[in-house]
């Protein structure tokens, strides 16, 4: 049984979630998202608390469906405070030379190549540099942010030596100790 599916989400001032079907309409100050919800869960709307359940199943589909009810409740959840707040992401560049700049959908990446990299977001994201070596990531779709964030670090991840390469703000790189003579 999930414990995540029992807690119910208390929907905030401004929010509006429509339910029709097995589709959810969640629309806030942003914008507006969809879901497709699982058949065998059944997500309830009283008063502006959701509340999730699974449908009469037999017994050895309802640890399935219980985790389908747990995965629904974390998405619902993820689309509220992406409609609500949004989602944020923030990468460090470190490393001489390494800058980045951001100019409308395209950030211009210079991370130690012959070349420069232009890393275009895709619609739904934007992307701010405060400052040459940081670059942060905006959006209302909570993998759109993740996706994008990774794939920016992916083009120069952090090595484990000097610690130079794209990270994450939050991120702890384990150092390696150089050689011995």
């Amino acid at each position: 049984m999930s414990r995540v599916a029992k807690a119910p989400i208390t929907i905030p001032t401004g929010i509006e979630v429509s339910l029709s079907g097995s589709s959810m309409i969640v629309k806030g100050k942003l914008g507006q998202m969809q879901m497709v919800v699982h058949p065998s869960v059944t997500v309830t709307n009283a008063e502006n608390v959701l509340t999730f359940d699974i449908a009469k199943l037999d017994k050895k589909d309802q640890k399935k469906a219980w985790a389908q009810a747990g995965t629904a409740r974390a998405n619902t959840a993820n689309l509220i405070q992406g409609v609500s707040e949004g989602w944020v992401k923030t990468l460090t560049l470190i490393g001489v030379g390494y800058r980045a700049k951001s100019a409308g959908k395209v950030i211009d990446l210079t991370l130690g190549f012959s070349h420069p990299v232009q890393y275009t977001l895709p619609e739904g994201i934007s992307a701010e540099t405060p400052s040459q070596t940081e670059i942060v990531i905006k959006g209302m779709d909570k993998q759109k942010v993740g996706q994008v964030a990774a794939e920016i670090r992916a083009y120069r991840p952090p090595e484990p030596y000097k610690g130079k390469g794209v990270r994450y703000t939050d991120e702890h790189v384990v150092r390696k100790e150089a050689k011995k003579k």
